[in-house]
C-alpha cells in the first residue's frame, strides 16, 4: 500500500482543505494520473538534527525528521516545485532546492551530508511488480566517507548489489520474500561495514536498504555507519 498527499498550489484555502483531506490509500496495481508526479522525502544526513520539510513553501512533516524518518509520497502536477529543509524549532532555511518532477513518474528526494554541507540526492522509482511472490529492495550508499560497498544477505557467498559509491544507488531488484539481515560489505575487502536489523520482506512491496551514517564520526553528534530498512509507503 502507498499512501498519497495530494497538494494543488492555487486557491490557499483549497490548498490547506486537501492538505488535511487527501491522504488516501492506494494499491500498488492502481493506474497511475499520467498528468501528476509522486515525491517522498528522507532524512539520510548523518547526525543527531532533526528536520522540517517545505515542499513550495508548505510544510509537510506532521513531526520533525529523524535520521531514517520518511515522508509518504506527496502527488502534485508535473513541474519544478521547491524543497526546503529547516531545523524543528525555526522556518529558516538550512537548505532550499529546485527540483523537477515528470509527470506519471515516482521520486526519492534522500537529505544527505552533514549539517552545514546538506544536499538533497532525488532519483526515480520503478514501483512495478513484475513477479507477485517478490520483495524488491534497492540499496543506496549514503555514506559521505564510506568506500564503495557491496550488499549481501547475511552469511551468503553471492552479492545482490555490487561495487555502489557515495550517492549512487542500484535499480531494484527482486528477492525472496521472508526475514532475514543483510550486509554492506567493503568492495575492496569483502569487510561488513555495517549489518541491518531482522526484518520480515512482505512479497509485492519495495525497500530502500541504505547505508547512511559515519564510518568514523568526529563527535557523539554524528552518527555512525548503519544499514537500514525503510519501506517505501
Amino acid at each position: 500500500m502507498k499512501n498519497f498527499t495530494s497538494f494543488h498550489f492555487k486557491p490557499i484555502t483549497l490548498f490547506f482543505l486537501i492538505a488535511l483531506t487527501a491522504l488516501t490509500s492506494c494499491k500498488k496495481t492502481d493506474t497511475v494520473d499520467p498528468t501528476i508526479s509522486y515525491l517522498r522525502v528522507i532524512n539520510a544526513s548523518p547526525s543527531l538534527a532533526t528536520y522540517n520539510t517545505y515542499f513550495n513553501g508548505n510544510m509537510v512533516n506532521s513531526a520533525a525528521l529523524p535520521f531514517g524518518g520518511a515522508i509518504s509520497y506527496l502527488s502534485s502536477p508535473a513541474g519544478t516545485y521547491s524543497l526546503k529543509f529547516t531545523t524543528a524549532s525555526s522556518a529558516e532555511s538550512l537548505l532550499t532546492k529546485n527540483i523537477t518532477l515528470n509527470a506519471s513518474t515516482y521520486y526519492s528526494s534522500y537529505l544527505i551530508n552533514k549539517p552545514g554541507a546538506l544536499d538533497i540526492y532525488t532519483i526515480g522509482d520503478d514501483l512495478s511488480i513484475p513477479s507477485t511472490d517478490k520483495a524488491y529492495i534497492r540499496f543506496i550508499n549514503l555514506s559521505p566517507d564510506a568506500p564503495a560497498l557491496y550488499l549481501a544477505k547475511t552469511s551468503a557467498t553471492t552479492s545482490l548489489v555490487t561495487n555502489k559509491a557515495f550517492k549512487t544507488a542500484s535499480s531494484f531488484i527482486a528477492v525472496d520474500a521472508g526475514t532475514y539481515t543483510l550486509d554492506a560489505k567493503e568492495t575492496s575487502s569483502g569487510a561488513v561495514k555495517a549489518t541491518s536489523e531482522s526484518t520480515s520482506f512482505t512479497a509485492g512491496y519495495h525497500y530502500d536498504i541504505i547505508c547512511g551514517g559515519l564510518v568514523t564520526p568526529a563527535n557523539d553528534t554524528e552518527r555512525p555507519l548503519s544499514l537500514q530498512v525503510i519501506m517505501i509507503k
